[in-house]
């Protein structure tokens, strides 16, 4: 396991005070918790878009400096992954819809959860996309991605150069590990509003990864 950098430990010591503050007010003032820590449109929300969208910003400055000296896959990884986030970030704070004041239109009025104009709120067959893909789908991409992989890339080199092809970065355990910890502190909180922390904690972390990742090499020329 690499040394962690001084941006680790800030990021890592924000998180355990966002999640100890956290849990304190889900045991204690439920209200306070669901109305005023993890609101809608709260820092939590506004936090995660903030950090998706440095992701991608950080993703794609890399590109403009390296492009040149890089193959096709490589740029054609680095930018589908500067994009999901991108979308992440927009999707998150529902493409400004309400920082903006804009209203929906009717089909997201009809098909939408919460009448907004996203994706991952819409009803489709009385189910919510977001628990059939956003939720479900995404669980088991971050379990192969910060579990599996990272085994992966360490044993066969095959693998190590596939990643790398096509610019993605490899977790370091320590990542890994936080966001474990950070999982398993969602038992100490018992409102569904916990969940604004868990995207808080994946918008910190996945910068992190893409900051200083395992195979770093890959943003070198």
């Amino acid at each position: 396991m690499k040394t962690l950098t001084r941006t680790d430990i800030i990021a890592y010591l924000f998180l355990f005070l966002v999640f100890g503050i956290g849990i304190y007010y889900a045991n204690t003032d439920l209200q306070y918790f669901d109305e005023f820590y993890t609101k809608e449109d709260g820092f939590a929300e506004y936090g995660t878009a903030f950090l998706l969208f440095c992701s991608s910003v950080l993703l794609i400055s890399r590109f403009i400096k390296l492009q040149k000296y890089k193959k096709n896959l490589w740029k054609l990884g680095i930018l589908a992954i500067a994009l999901v986030f991108i979308f992440g970030a927009g999707e998150e704070i529902s493409w400004g819809q309400r920082i903006f004041n804009i209203e929906s239109s009717e089909f997201f009025k009809e098909n939408n959860a919460q009448a907004e104009t996203n994706l991952h709120n819409l009803v489709v067959d009385g189910k919510k996309v977001n628990k059939i893909i956003f939720s479900q789908l995404l669980t088991a991409i971050l379990v192969i991605y910060l579990i599996i992989t990272p085994f992966l890339y360490r044993k066969f080199e095959g693998i190590k150069k596939l990643a790398n092809l096509f610019a993605v970065p490899i977790v370091q355990w320590h990542q890994t590990i936080a966001f474990l910890i950070c999982t398993g502190l969602l038992i100490f909180m018992g409102s569904d509003r916990k969940w604004e922390l868990y995207e808080l904690a994946f918008g910190v972390i996945f910068f992190l990864i893409f900051l200083n990742p395992l195979n770093k090499s890959i943003y070198s020329k």
